[in-house]
């Protein structure tokens, strides 16, 4: 059997198509450097550059406040942990029971339709200052008092009601005809939903799904505001103590680190779903 062998002219346009992706890259790579080098030189000829320089750039204080903020850090990245999964759970329980339309379940579906509609109006910060400050103040058994349990709580019902929403659009995405021939193949409700319905929506529904969490990743800071020491409040310690904010930018560091690889990859998940639709 022969191999495939490629054409002169084949040849020649790969060829002519990575010298303009090298070009590309090139002229994309000089503006940025053009753009970044003159973004610097306007802001460090600027008059008050020298006090800002003091004030949020200070290598010592970085240094210093550093270790406390990663440590604080650490509690950000746990309560992202266990919130994440906990989202998901709350988001597609919420999803599915407003997919019900059986009469005998509508208050069900009702009152999914109020979380949804009760948690994505009210911001985020005083969901946390609800729960935080108001499930205590109820005094009942049970209930519990760790600050950042009682943040996670916050974040999972927040957030649970928008990627509600995510898996929603993502069943209400799929062709009512596969719900159709399943159920005349025989499957159930449940079964259809389980084996023909979820996995293409799930699939479908992954890139929102990720820049949510990335969102939730930045979020976890505003549970500072009811006193854990994560990342936020140990910055908020020191700056207090030293009057001066680089502390914050040391907490912000950390955040990039961990936001900008979440993002990137979303993007990539992004565009191998536009060029499998495209195929």
């Amino acid at each position: 059997m022969s191999e495939w062998v490629t054409s002169e002219r084949q040849a020649e346009r790969e060829r002519i198509r990575r010298s303009r992706g090298r070009r590309t890259a090139s002229i994309a790579t000089a503006s940025t450097v053009v753009f970044v080098v003159l973004v610097a030189w306007v802001v460090t000829r600027s008059p008050g550059w020298p006090r800002v320089e003091e004030t949020f750039f200070d290598f010592g204080q970085f240094r210093e406040a550093l270790p406390d903020v990663l440590s604080g850090f650490l509690l950000n990245i746990k309560i992202f942990l266990i919130a994440e999964p906990l989202i998901l759970i709350v988001g597609l329980l919420v999803a599915l029971a407003r997919g019900i339309r059986t009469p005998a379940f509508f208050p069900i579906r009702a009152l999914a339709t109020l979380y949804t509609d009760i948690f994505r109006g009210v911001p985020t910060i005083l969901v946390i200052y609800l729960v935080g400050f108001g499930l205590p103040a109820l005094s009942l058994q049970g209930i519990p008092t760790d600050l950042a349990t009682l943040g996670i709580i916050a974040l999972t019902l927040s957030y649970g009601a928008y990627v509600a929403e995510v898996f929603r659009s993502g069943i209400e995405s799929i062709h009512p005809s596969q719900v159709a021939a399943a159920r005349s193949l025989g499957l159930s409700h449940a079964k259809t939903m389980r084996f023909v319905v979820l996995p293409q929506a799930t699939r479908r529904v992954v890139p929102p799904l990720l820049n949510d969490f990335v969102s939730l990743q930045k979020d976890t800071a505003l549970v500072a505001t009811i006193g854990p020491l994560e990342a936020l409040r140990q910055a908020q310690i020191h700056a207090a103590s030293t009057f001066n904010y680089t502390p914050y930018l040391a907490a912000a560091l950390l955040f990039i680190l961990l936001t900008i690889p979440m993002a990137r990859f979303t993007d990539h998940l992004a565009a191998r779903t536009r060029r499998r639709r495209g195929a």
